[in-house]
């Protein structure tokens, strides 16, 4: 759903064309919901009628950001629609996987997915950067000092891409481990552009180095996993998608939140800080008895890890539904 709502905002917006709305936005939360009641109550028979609707969600959003594309006869962000079908096809992969018995190739189908998710986060944040970063750099907006490096933006989800294929096709490859390597390489090293000084210690340019940081992690350890090192390969994927994608994810809502109500950056609620602190703790708390120094951790990590998840969109949520219930009013009833 956090896909969802960036796609179903972002591209309207780049494309300047009307967002979902109404009744087609009730039509799509309605493909979303059946899906996460029957993961909800644990209803292993309705699993072929749950992916039915997920499926269908996926089609109808690829549907909706494709026509808003086709209207403005725009291809600069095709690879937004491009990735979302692949993703749609990956999420059939595990299905069909799942429903035949093969269990290796549904976690390969799973793995394929959780890449593509980190693809679409590389991507966001090519985009996403570069405002978040100028303006903390410069809150009137007057300049644009920071101007990352093409290639540095993109090198990382071209690397996950190869692997990805790579891990899909040929999985007993070890070159699967050393584009593994190369992909946390090329995370890390988006990073040698943050040096932009105090600015970077602003929680929402924090929080999306960190996005980037977790990345590159989660890719070296699969890569080490694979390699021999003692590192179990549930560390790598847990930093991928505890700690990346949820980073990630609540940067998103945090700038979203503020920039979508008519409010700027420059002066963040405390619970923007608070749910980013819980965001990044819940990441660490997951993936660190994997490793072996941490391990006494072990297995109070998997639920503590979900309210520290579950608590930082809570908190945001405290936060943020009053801007939400007033856009474009503050707490003194100015205009943001």
């Amino acid at each position: 759903m956090a896909l969802a709502g960036f796609l179903g905002s972002a591209v309207p917006e780049w494309t300047d064309t009307k967002p979902v709305q109404g009744r087609t936005l009730l039509h799509l939360a309605g493909l979303w919901l059946p899906g996460r009641l029957i993961g909800f109550l644990g209803m292993e028979a309705g699993s072929l009628f749950a992916g039915f609707f997920d499926l269908a969600f996926l089609l109808a959003l690829s549907i909706l950001i494709g026509r808003a594309m086709l209207a403005r006869r725009t291809m600069i962000h095709l690879a937004f629609l491009i990735w979302l079908l692949l993703f749609t096809a990956a999420e059939a992969g595990v299905r069909y996987a799942w429903w035949s018995g093969d269990l290796e190739l549904a976690s390969r189908f799973l793995e394929a997915a959780l890449c593509i998710f980190t693809v679409l986060f590389s991507l966001s944040a090519a985009r996403i950067n570069v405002v978040v970063i100028n303006l903390a750099l410069d809150p009137g907006g007057e300049t644009t000092r920071y101007r990352p490096h093409p290639g540095r933006q993109h090198m990382a989800g071209a690397m996950v891409t190869l692997y990805m294929a790579a891990k899909l096709f040929f999985p007993q490859s070890d070159v699967c481990a050393w584009l593994s390597l190369a992909a946390g390489a090329a995370f890390f090293d988006r990073l040698a552009e943050w040096f932009i000084g105090r600015a970077v210690f602003k929680t929402e340019v924090l929080l999306l180095g960190l996005g980037n940081a977790f990345a590159g992690a989660g890719f070296l350890a699969l890569g080490a996993t694979r390699l021999g090192f003692p590192v179990t390969p549930a560390a790598g994927l847990h930093l991928l998608s505890v700690g990346a994608l949820g980073c990630a994810i609540m940067a998103v809502f945090i700038i979203a939140g503020l920039r979508h109500t008519g409010r700027n950056l420059t002066h963040l609620p405390r619970q923007a800080h608070a749910a980013a602190l819980l965001m990044v703790m819940a990441g660490l708390v997951r993936i660190l008895p994997e490793f072996d120094f941490a391990a006494t951790l072990s297995p109070y990590h998997h639920g503590l890890s979900a309210v520290l998840w579950a608590a930082s969109f809570g908190v945001w949520l405290q936060g943020f539904l009053p801007f939400m219930r007033a856009p474009g009013i503050d707490e003194a009833g100015a205009c943001g």
